[in-house]
């Protein structure tokens, strides 16, 4: 893949990412506010978790804007305690409930209608989101085609060799803004195949033998548990 332009080499690695794995089917959730009420809780906490905070919200009927408002934060803090941090983040839910009814009367479509540019810098504006939370919105909440950056993607990259010189978060997302499709269902796709490959192949300490990306990855050959049991 030396040889070859950025933006072949990122999808190629897409197109084996798919072949392997297939549609995630990401970001799993009913409605728009669920997603956003998600991208929150996922901070530094496992999907499995989030999972069931989202669950314990809807039994509670609160998982609507107004249903958050109307809580106390000491309730909605131990309604969300799967998620971890649940104190933390149920002062961010309450800063976005609040916002959303604030300055949109909690109608997500004008929120939305906004373009990309300033959609994300309204999001940032609000207590708890930060680039990532907002990409999060963006992409799987507003179906708008910006591409998501985290940890995972920042591993895999550096290990097939195309981490920016730059590392920041801007830099990374540019690596692949500027080099593929604006297109939604492939930056939705593309960042969802990336989790999964990292959570299950390419780890802290990587699975290198089982990995679809083995032939093109630069780590191989540097790292010498790759042939282990």
């Amino acid at each position: 893949m030396g040889d070859q332009p950025i933006g072949q080499m990122l999808l190629e690695i897409y197109k084996r990412l798919m072949a392997h794995y297939g549609p995630q089917h990401w970001w799993p959730a009913d409605e728009p506010f669920e997603v956003m009420v998600g991208a929150i809780l996922t901070q530094s906490a496992a999907w499995g978790n989030v999972e069931k905070a989202i669950a314990n919200l809807k039994a509670a009927g609160a998982l609507s804007p107004e249903g958050i408002r109307r809580l106390p934060p000491v309730e909605l803090a131990e309604i969300i305690r799967p998620s971890g941090y649940f104190n933390a983040k149920a002062g961010k839910l309450q800063s976005l409930s609040s916002w959303l009814g604030d300055k949109y009367s909690d109608d997500l479509g004008r929120l939305f209608a906004s373009d990309i540019g300033p959609l994300r810098e309204q999001l940032l504006s609000v207590h708890g989101i930060g680039p990532e939370t907002a990409d999060s919105i963006i992409l799987y909440a507003a179906d708008k085609p910006i591409f998501v950056i985290d940890a995972y993607t920042r591993r895999i990259m550096g290990r097939v060799g195309l981490s920016p010189a730059d590392g920041s978060y801007g830099a990374y997302q540019s690596l692949f803004m500027d080099n593929l499709p604006a297109d939604v269902r492939l930056f939705n796709e593309y960042h969802a195949l990336l989790v999964c490959l990292a959570k299950n192949v390419c780890r802290r300490q990587p699975l290198c033998w089982q990995c679809c990306l083995r032939e093109i990855c630069s780590r191989i050959g540097l790292d010498v548990g790759h042939n282990a049991s």
